[in-house]
């Protein structure tokens, strides 16, 4: 009987450890140390990122009339066209050659854009978009994950959460993290720590999300579930194997 307490004693503490919890992502430390969550992400515009799908759209005569520059004489400029931004932060763009454009609004895209154009046309005005922004959704549940398209440049982090269905019900809303990819040269990503179980987390909620962030829900754990699942059917065989050898012995 003591082997069967001993072995059942194994089994929860195992059951509380990261072996039996395998599937947890993006652990943090009990003593990290979030970046400051503060006001200011919630007026952030979109920035762009490298392998951002640019599609622009140049007019002339400060869009009084869309011209459709293919089929100037000796052009080969289109009206709209599709450009990636590289790795190094830089587009390739007819007339203009290689431009760096990594970290722009979409503001100071268009106004940089606008600048360099004017040296070839009269009064250009540049419309620009990204068309494959994303964001990836983790709502607290595995298998629930999302790669959510940004069809709106100022999504906040409650907009993604809503498309991607809302926190599931496993789902911790009190420990949400955000994730961003820091330009910084040490390349240690933000972290940025969420309490949206209360009306006062709709400031936090309200932070504008950036192409690539990862919104991460962490899951609540069910040590009744786990130990039922994980390691009841290996006390159960131990206990199985005690038992037999206890009857040979009583032979």
């Amino acid at each position: 009987m003591r082997y069967f307490f001993l072995f059942l004693a194994l089994g929860v503490v195992l059951s509380s450890c990261k072996v039996m919890r395998s599937n947890l992502m993006l652990k943090t430390p009990k003593d990290y140390k979030y970046d400051e969550l503060i006001d200011s992400l919630a007026q952030k515009d979109y920035r762009v990122a490298p392998n951002d799908e640019i599609l622009y759209f140049v007019f002339t005569n400060d869009g009084f009339k869309l011209i459709d520059l293919a089929t100037q004489v000796n052009t080969g400029f289109k009206a709209s066209i599709n450009t990636i931004v590289e790795t190094d932060g830089q587009i390739k763009m007819p007339l203009l050659g290689r431009v760096y454009v990594e970290g722009l609004t979409i503001k100071e895209l268009q106004a940089v854009l606008e600048e360099k154009y004017s040296e070839f046309y009269v009064k250009p005005y540049v419309e620009v978009r990204v068309s494959n922004k994303r964001v990836i959704v983790f709502p607290g549940s595995g298998g629930s994950a999302k790669v959510l398209p940004l069809t709106n440049n100022n999504t906040t982090v409650m907009e993604a959460l809503a498309a991607a269905g809302g926190i599931v019900e496993d789902g911790k809303a009190y420990k949400v993290k955000l994730i961003r990819n820091n330009p910084k040269p040490d390349g240690k990503p933000l972290v940025y720590l969420m309490d949206l179980s209360t009306i006062d987390g709709l400031s936090a909620a309200n932070s504008k999300v950036q192409a690539n962030d990862i919104i991460y829900v962490e899951p609540r754990y069910k040590p009744l579930a786990t130990f039922n699942k994980e390691v009841l059917p290996l006390v159960t065989t131990i206990t199985g194997v005690i038992l037999i050898i206890q009857l040979f012995r009583s032979l």
